[in-house]
């Protein structure tokens, strides 16, 4: 049994949400002080050419917090680019990043890493979808070819990242389709329902309807003991006033032993989204 913390986050370049002075010295004390076992980050700069201390952010961030680093350039300009990135205490055993821009103003990609955790290969996508609804979509629809094409049924699978949701439309899919569960869903709600995380894991599989709750698709998920409850993920941005719901993690094969936002200092000073730490036990 592995017990592994992971974290969300969109760094927004470096740079503050307001102010735009830069934050990633401080980002990386902060993230220093989480202890993550597996970071998901977008908006992470892999050059810059005007400013060195902004320059390949993944690998600073990877020196600092003694972790493996996978990049995946999306977003090309004349000095500077930008993209995703996974860090990881463990093996990175390969990564790939695929296009699925949608249009040219827009470049996104998918960095597909596995990793390997006491000899279990462990499938980590990081994903920072499109503005428009209709790209949003086709992109997913990229990740579920990917997915049925590359990923194994049995090996664990974890996608995390900027989804820009906010409508919570895309959640039925995962769910439907990949059998993936976001991680405050199926957190246990109460210390009494813990020795029951790893009976959970065998359930996450299942194929369960939506409906719309005050314009927003509130998709039935698995609880902790079982049943299904009713749950939207969480606001992540603005940082400094949480409103919107864009950020995710979705798993299958692990049992979720906690998640939660950061919200407060000193994260709404480093970037316009809250991250998303969640504790996961792999069997």
């Amino acid at each position: 049994m592995s017990i592994i913390r992971v974290v969300s986050y969109n760094i927004h370049k470096g740079r503050s949400a307001t102010g735009g002075r830069e934050s990633l010295s401080d980002l990386r004390l902060g993230l220093y002080g989480l202890r993550p076992d597996l970071l998901f980050l977008q908006e992470v700069q892999g050059r810059n050419q005007r400013h060195g201390s902004l320059d390949a952010q993944h690998e600073s961030l990877a020196a600092v917090l003694r972790m493996e680093a996978a990049y995946g350039c999306n977003a090309v300009r004349e000095a500077t680019d930008h993209g995703n990135a996974l860090l990881s205490r463990y093996p990175i055993l390969q990564y790939e990043n695929q296009d699925i821009s949608d249009h040219k103003l827009e470049q996104r990609g998918l960095l597909h890493g596995v990793v390997e955790v006491e000899g279990q290969p462990v499938h980590c996508i990081v994903v920072h979808l499109g503005l428009l609804a209709g790209g949003r979509s086709r992109q997913v629809q990229a990740l579920v070819e990917r997915i049925g094409r590359l990923v194994p049924d049995d090996e664990p699978l974890l996608i995390a990242g900027d989804f820009n949701d906010w409508g919570n439309r895309l959640a039925p899919l995962f769910v439907q389709q990949l059998g993936l569960y976001e991680v405050f869903a199926v957190a246990p709600q109460g210390g009494g329902e813990i020795h029951r995380l790893r009976r959970t894991v065998a359930r996450l599989r299942g194929h369960m309807p939506w409906t719309a709750d005050r314009g927003l698709a509130s998709v039935p998920e698995l609880g902790i003991n079982g049943g299904a409850r009713l749950t939207l993920p969480p606001r992540t941005f603005p940082a400094a006033f949480p409103w919107l719901r864009l950020d995710r993690i979705y798993q299958r094969g692990f049992a979720v032993r906690r998640a939660r936002v950061l919200y407060g200092a000193p994260w709404k000073q480093l970037s316009d989204h809250a991250p998303l730490v969640a504790e996961l036990e792999l069997p």
